[in-house]
């Protein structure tokens, strides 16, 4: 149960988001579940041996804040880093980003995995959470739909690519003198129009319809041609 999800990013790269389906994501949360079990026992084990020297009262106190900071803040550093995945999302290669593809804030793990309590109800089923991510065109769980999180697969979907640039086979001369910033500007747009969508390509050349004389596919070729022209001359 997965599907794609094409998103534009601001700088007008298409990527496709392929979202991780329930099953992914019920094997990751019962490996977090394990670490996060082993995790509280030997704390258990090591504060209880502890309580000899320290006092039963602290030791019981230390016992509550190890539960709380593994359960409730475990899943939220994680998801917040640079990887933005628990140790579970990570064996089943999936991470969680926002509904637009970038990395999701802090705010956004704390919403998302404070909710998780209201997902997992009633408890051991967590069929709550289990009918929002089937209802959901995107597989997301109400802490998903709050916090405006995804989680999906890290590897890139294979054969997704933008269309071509077009190659305009000539170099032209600008019409007129251009300051060093929009000499740059031009060649920017010749070196990373590959990573962008064909409506984004000409929606930025529909910019330069002033010096170019033309819209649209041609005048991304246009572009281009004035762009290698500039990188021609040096």
């Amino acid at each position: 149960m997965d599907t794609l999800q094409a998103v534009e990013l601001a700088e007008g790269v298409e990527v496709q988001l392929r979202v991780a389906g329930p099953l992914p994501r019920i094997l990751a949360y019962l490996i977090d579940l394990v670490i996060c079990a082993a995790v509280l026992i030997l704390a258990a084990l090591v504060l209880g041996f502890a309580g000899w020297a320290i006092g039963g009262t602290v030791s019981r106190g230390l016992s509550l804040l190890t539960w709380f900071l593994i359960v409730w803040w475990y899943p939220v550093w994680f998801e917040s880093g640079r990887r933005g995945a628990t140790l579970g999302k990570r064996a089943l290669g999936l991470r969680v980003v926002q509904t637009t593809g970038v990395p999701a804030t802090f705010g956004q793990a704390v919403v998302r995995n404070f909710l998780r309590f209201i997902d997992i109800q009633p408890i051991p089923t967590g069929l709550v959470g289990l009918v929002a991510c089937v209802a959901s065109p995107r597989f997301q769980r109400l802490g998903d739909l709050a916090a405006g999180t995804l989680v999906v697969y890290q590897a890139s979907v294979p054969g997704v690519a933008p269309p071509p640039v077009p190659h305009p086979g000539r170099s032209r001369r600008p019409p007129m003198p251009l300051r060093h910033e929009e000499v740059r500007a031009l060649v920017s747009f010749r070196e990373r129009a590959r990573d962008w969508s064909e409506p984004r390509r000409r929606e930025l050349a529909n910019h330069l319809a002033e010096l170019t004389g033309q819209r649209d596919a041609k005048g991304v070729a246009e572009v281009i041609a004035m762009a290698q022209w500039l990188q021609e001359e040096g």
